[in-house]
């Protein structure tokens, strides 16, 4: 369901019903005529659309966390803001940007949509910028030739009590946790073929490409438990839709509200 289409045709049909009530219906009722109820509801609603209209596709979004490969810093159930303008001014619907403003770095956290169907919006960590090379080999990340530091923390326990390794990566001026299972295999299964798929070369024990110009290269912190750019490829710019910055509610642990910037 493509909500922000809904929401620019509601705002277009109140709005209308607004200006002809404000413009033409209303003087041609008797003075002491009650509204039609469609003018009543479609002219009261309308300033509420419009504002959240506004706000959704200029400030700030709401986003659910739908799944765990953001695992441990974001958890399914999560629900978050995600900052409409820090990557530039874009139209709503058509998602065209018409401000440019700041462009992603390595380490921010971004909603986009997802390459291989536009409607579905995706999150992952920004990991390679346009013309960088990466590369993922035996669960280690390189940019460009250097190996990012990995520190070991404590393991990082789910609700069922499962408990799974736990690191502090360094990437850029971002350090974030990540997850990576010890048991699971280091290669890329499932892969699709994207868009500059001759990009990237595949081995056994993991992957390396090389990011075209004006896309991104996207992964998950929960490294063995996310399909992202390593399966389905690059994220053009065109796909961008904002940098993920606050949790604002989780229903089944309300300690999460604010835990993530």
């Amino acid at each position: 369901m493509n909500f922000a289409l809904i929401l620019f045709l509601l705002t277009l049909a109140t709005g209308a019903i607004w200006v002809a009530d404000y413009f033409w219906l209303r003087k041609k009722r008797p003075a002491d005529a009650k509204d039609p109820w469609w003018v009543e509801y479609g002219a009261s609603f309308f300033p509420v659309i419009l504002a959240v209209f506004l706000l959704r596709s200029f400030l700030a979004e709401p986003f659910k966390i739908p799944s765990g490969s953001m695992v441990p810093t974001l958890l399914a159930g999560d629900f978050i803001l995600v900052n409409k303008y820090t990557f530039g001014i874009r139209l709503p619907v058509i998602n065209k940007k018409v401000i440019d403003m700041n462009t992603p770095q390595r380490g921010d956290v971004m909603v986009f949509r997802y390459p291989e169907n536009p409607s579905l919006d995706y999150i992952k960590r920004v990991v390679g910028l346009p013309g960088d090379k990466i590369s993922y080999n035996n669960k280690r990340l390189s940019i460009n030739g250097e190996e990012l530091p990995l520190r070991k923390i404590e393991d990082y326990v789910d609700n069922r009590l499962i408990s799974t390794p736990r690191f502090i990566e360094k990437l850029g001026m971002v350090e974030h946790e990540i997850l990576i299972e010890s048991d699971a295999p280091p290669f890329v299964t499932q892969i699709t073929q994207f868009p500059f798929r001759n990009n990237c070369h595949y081995n056994t024990s993991g992957v390396v490409c090389e990011v075209p110009p004006g896309h991104y290269f996207m992964m998950g912190d929960n490294r063995d438990n996310s399909q992202d750019s390593r399966v389905w490829g690059f994220v053009p710019e065109e796909n961008i839709v904002g940098r993920a910055f606050f949790i604002w509610f989780n229903f089944s642990n309300l300690k999460r509200i604010g835990s993530f910037k």
